[in-house]
């Protein structure tokens, strides 16, 4: 059951002292840092191909917040949607609210044309399931530092 006193927003330049706390404590292959951060985030919120939205509650506290991106790909014949971030403050988890987000990002998606959007996971499989999305490919990275 969606919890009915938590709705999803655009970002804004002002949310990122409320965002910062969630991003550190879902990034688990990098270390987060403050000062990166900083410098990202007005360079991704309300900028082309790109959506950063927040998850709120009523009373003005963000328990979520997802980034997303749209870009052109020859295999789709156009645009995709790639999720890149999504987490829910665990207190918040199996609330609703993660379904908020990826139901925004998906009118969003389609917004832009994209054929169709997708993410990696490794932890939260069941929950993208449930959202009817497929499991289509392995996740491969290198890090490059």
């Amino acid at each position: 059951m969606p919890d009915k006193q938590v709705h999803a927003r655009p970002a804004r330049l002002d949310d990122s002292s409320h965002v910062w706390p969630l991003v550190h404590e879902f990034a688990t292959s990098f270390d987060a840092e403050r000062e990166a951060f900083d410098v990202a985030w007005p360079q991704l919120v309300d900028v082309p191909d790109t959506l950063v939205l927040v998850a709120e509650t009523a009373a003005g506290k963000v328990v979520g917040y997802l980034l997303a991106n749209s870009h052109l790909a020859f295999h789709a014949n156009g645009r995709i949607a790639w999720v890149e971030e999504i987490t829910v403050d665990a207190r918040r988890r199996h609330s609703g609210v993660g379904r908020l987000l990826m139901e925004h990002a998906e009118r969003w998606a389609r917004s832009v044309g994209a054929a169709y959007i997708a993410l990696a996971t490794r932890r939260a499989a069941p929950f993208y399931l449930a959202l009817d999305y497929e499991e289509s490919a392995v996740y491969f990275k290198k890090p490059l530092t």
